[in-house]
């Protein structure tokens, strides 16, 4: 770094004083202390600051800052922790005017003045309490976190001024913050225990929260679900008020589900035949204005997937509904789609026979027993087909699967959710709370019913509370005894402490409690271990890990049933009938997997009927896209695509190295070294024995692979039958490679990243 002699910076504060090289340099040997193949000469060369008089001291942090993420890579990965170090630095002169944060006390009392924290926590908690968890906040944790963690942190999380970009806070007062938010109504007793564990837990990246919780929880907006589901009837009504729940959760960070199954086919009889329908496009038109109406406070964009049955009469105009051909008046580009297959979906295309495609409001029964009941969907079904008083149209299986996975392929966001599996594996008995849809990201599977207005309060809107386990912080799976408790208080607890824009949401939400409890870097669990996701290796640790994690994590709902009373439509569940997950699961599964059960699941089971369970459902394995980079880990249950990942966010490019590069590097399995998708497939139908909800996994292709650059369709149809075979609810994207590079883009938070492109 070069400067001209008597050059004066301007400090934040707007005072000018002398430029003092020694005071950059010093703060950049103290960034680069203890790490490896770092050099503090390096990063002052990179930054080649061009001195001048009067320059901001945060210009010059900034330029260091980037100079010193330029630098990371394969060969220098410690550079994301220098950069991010620098990037702390920087954050606190910002929220504090100096490195040291202030007492947890006065800086909760400016920022409740200030109208950014909830007012609650100068209430609930006494000035002795403040003194204690000051004392146990450890703020040398804000060290640990990797460049991409504190980007992110920057850009989604910390609270903030989201148009000047003033940041208030450090990451361990988020932490703490969240922690004495959830546990605020605990008794005083023993609320400082919990806390102290929530917060170490948290902190030390055990435990891994959704943006909705870590953005939201202490601030005065309290809705925290990460997903909400929405089903919509045939009816105008009913149509209007999903649009307007629609808006008022897109504006409150969460991301859609929108069930529009029921709406009946273009052409179709109004009114016993005084007008002609005009469709689902127009309505789905409207449902995608209602989410692109609100940018969600900055913190991500509005997101939603709508889902519909591949036997609906206009099937083969949805289907192209994000496709880039066509004109704007026969395209809804800007939602993603999940269309619904069931078991005889599939045999009609085993067999090489037609489906028939109807108008839900012509064939009454169908649409209900398509997710309740499958015989009896068989029954209706063959019976309409025979009625020739009913509108049909009949086409090849073949060909219909065909443009499902070639829109599929080319746009890598047409998801599938295979019904029968989301209701005969399911924690809820499908004859009184069958599932009729997923979520934004396709882990969710909970009961919904349409709205006939905005306050009906028997509709029922489905809310789901996630966060997500460290495999890799794991040494013994029985640590997870400790966390499964720790997470299932925490979310129970928030279930209370939110608000509730919407009547239906909160009776639901009150009378199931659906929690939503996953996993993230599962790709470092597997290279610790020396296992890989492509040859078998990894199915009994697989196997063992997700039994532990279910198994725990019904434990402590038990225990909480307990305390506080199992959830009042836990008689809607199949737990009431000590049906476990252990009992429906696909039988397919264990011809590939003869790993046996090692814990203890018939006391459970007595114990499950004798108390209840505090919540309805558990687990859902998210994609947990942004969240895992603040662990510094990798994403969900997904193989990286490289060792060093770069993400390009609304944040800038950001570089992530997986964790201990250095001594795994050569047991990493990245993506597109998988030679086909059948292993990862195994290892999700594993998963999907214990998971009570459902899972975003991904199919991968890489053109090059095959004959002529090109995925062939016998490839695509196995791949989803074999997904299908193994008990698999649902499939989330299909990348492909395009062969430029391989960064992961992420679009929207928690996995919604597409990296697809045109096959």
């Amino acid at each position: 770094m070069n400067a001209a002699t008597n050059i004066k910076v301007t400090k934040r504060d707007g005072h000018l004083e002398d430029i003092n090289l020694d005071k950059i340099h010093k703060v950049i040997t103290w960034a680069a202390e203890g790490l490896e193949n770092v050099s503090v000469s390096q990063v002052e060369m990179r930054a080649h600051i061009q001195f001048y008089n009067g320059i901001r001291t945060d210009d010059i942090h900034e330029t260091i800052i980037k100079a010193a993420a330029d630098l990371i890579s394969t060969e220098t990965p410690d550079y994301q922790y220098l950069a991010a170090r620098l990037a702390i630095f920087h954050l606190r002169k910002i929220a504090f005017g100096q490195f040291e944060p202030p007492h947890l006390y006065a800086h909760v009392k400016k920022l409740t003045e200030a109208g950014k924290y909830d007012a609650h926590l100068l209430q609930d908690y006494n000035q002795a309490e403040f003194e204690q968890i000051n004392q146990y906040i450890d703020h040398n944790r804000d060290l640990t976190f990797s460049y991409a963690a504190v980007k992110q942190l920057e850009g989604k999380y910390l609270v903030q001024n989201r148009v000047t970009r003033q940041i208030y806070e450090s990451p361990q007062f988020l932490y703490m913050l969240v922690a004495m938010c959830l546990f605020a109504r605990y008794p005083q007793d023993t609320r400082l225990n919990y806390i102290k564990k929530f917060y170490d837990a948290i902190s030390t990246f055990k435990i891994s929260l959704p943006t909705p919780i870590m953005s939201g929880v202490r601030t005065p907006t309290r809705q925290f679900a990460s997903c909400v589901l929405i089903e919509c009837d045939d009816s105008l009504d009913s149509i209007n008020a999903t649009t307007s729940a629609i808006v008022k959760y897109v504006s409150q960070r969460a991301g859609i589900g929108i069930n529009a199954g029921r709406i009946r086919a273009l052409g179709s009889e109004i009114r016993g035949g005084e007008a002609q329908h005009t469709g689902c496009i127009p309505f789905y038109k409207m449902f995608q204005a209602a989410v692109k109406s609100c940018s969600q406070g900055g913190v991500r964009g509005g997101a939603a997937t709508l889902f519909y049955p591949l036997w609906h009469r206009e099937v083969e105009s949805l289907l192209v509904l994000k496709n880039n051909r066509g004109v704007e008046e026969n395209r809804v580009r800007h939602l993603d789609y999940g269309v619904q297959i069931n078991r005889l979906l599939y045999s009609r295309l085993i067999k090489g026979e037609n489906i028939t495609l109807f108008s839900p409001s012509d064939v009454p029964g169908l649409y209900d027993a398509f997710f309740a009941d499958q015989e009896q969907f068989e029954t209706l079904y063959a019976q309409y087909e025979q009625d020739e008083a009913i509108a049909k149209r009949s086409i090849p299986a073949a060909d219909l699967f065909s443009l499902l996975m070639q829109e599929r392929a080319s746009t890598g966001r047409i998801y599938i959710q295979n019904v029968d599996h989301c209701n005969t594996h399911s924690p809820f008995d499908p004859k009184v709370a069958p599932i009729h849809q997923s979520n934004l990201c396709l882990e969710i599977a909970l009961p919904t019913k349409p709205l006939d207005n905005i306050n009906d309060t028997h509709g029922e809107i489905a809310l789901c509370t996630l966060s997500a386990f460290n495999l890799g912080a794991l040494n013994q799976l029985d640590e997870l005894e400790e966390l499964a408790e720790l997470a299932t208080r925490a979310l129970d607890a928030l279930l209370d402490y939110q608000d509730y824009p919407i009547k239906a949401a909160e009776l639901a939400t009150m009378n199931r409690r659906t929690l939503g409890i996953g996993v993230i870097n599962f790709a470092y669990y597997l290279a610790k271990n020396g296992l890989r996701y492509s040859d078998g290796s990894a199915i009994g640790l697989t196997h063992r890990t997700f039994e532990a994690i279910q198994y725990y994590l019904l434990k402590a709902s038990v225990k909480l049933a307990k305390e506080y009373g199992a959830c009042p439509k836990f008689n809607e569940t199949n737990y009431a009938k000590g049906i476990l997950p252990i009992d429906s699961y696909k039988k397919d599964l264990d011809k590939i997997c003869n790993e046996p059960l090692h814990l203890d699941w018939e006391a459970l089971r007595a114990d499950i009927v004798r108390h209840g369970l505090r919540n309805s459902t558990l687990t859902a394995l998210m994609p947990s896209e942004t969240s895992s980079q603040i662990a510094n880990a990798t994403n969900g249950i997904e193989p990286p695509r490289g060792l060093v990942s770069v993400k390009a966010s609304k944040d800038g490019i950001l570089k992530q190295v997986v964790p201990e590069f250095q001594r795994l590097q050569q047991q990493y399995e990245l993506l597109w070294d998988l030679p086909n998708n059948e292993g990862y497939l195994h290892l999700v139908g594993v998963m999907q024995k214990f998971i009570d909800q459902a899972i975003s996994a991904n199919t991968n292709y890489d053109p090059k692979r095959f004959e002529g650059d090109k995925v062939p369709m016998k490839q695509l149809i196995k791949d989803l039958l074999t997904a299908y075979k193994y008990g698999l609810k649902t499939l989330y994207y299909q990348n492909t490679r395009d062969g430029a590079d391989d960064m992961q883009t992420s679009i929207q938070d928690d996995g919604c990243a597409s990296g697809a492109c045109k096959i």
